[in-house]
């Protein structure tokens, strides 16, 4: 059985931009000081944010039209 694959709704697509971006702008943060807290603790929260998105984009591709 194969997994019909759809374009995500539009408002799917942009929530997931937006946590990537998200990540990308945390990532940078920590990576020039802006933060407190450490690059380890800030590059660890930047990373499961964007994997939020990545997630989040997966199944807006996979469940559309379920």
């Amino acid at each position: 059985m194969a997994v019909r694959l759809t374009p995500p709704t539009k408002n799917v697509f942009y929530l997931s931009v937006l946590l990537v971006v998200i990540a990308i702008v945390l990532y940078l943060f920590g990576v020039f000081g802006l933060i407190t807290g450490g690059f380890a603790a800030v590059a660890h929260i930047a990373f499961w944010i964007a994997i939020v998105g990545w997630g989040l984009l997966a199944i807006g591709v996979a469940m559309k039209g379920v």
